[in-house]
């Protein structure tokens, strides 16, 4: 069985920190690009949904005869009696 050594717990020090700096500067480098993209298919998205739902509108809207109104009867307007 080996035991630890300090050699090896600064070699894992290290690694971690390199690893955490190079992580650090890939995702300074490649994060705005990628959010970039991300925002623009989403605005693509709602774009195409809004189309959508335009159409549908214009379609439902057009083949459907407007709805008569139904007449009642005629309006009173009552007065008080004191």
């Amino acid at each position: 069985m080996e035991t630890a050594s300090f050699n090896g717990l600064l070699k894992a020090i290290l690694y971690i920190l390199a690893f955490y700096y190079i992580f650090k500067f890939l995702a300074r480098l490649f994060l705005p690009v990628i959010a970039k993209k991300v925002v623009e298919k989403a605005s693509e998205q709602f774009r195409q949904q809004q189309q959508n739902q335009n159409q549908t509108n214009t379609h439902s809207s057009t083949s459907e005869k407007p709805k008569e109104k139904k007449i009642v009867g005629e309006y009173v307007d009552f007065e008080e009696i004191e």
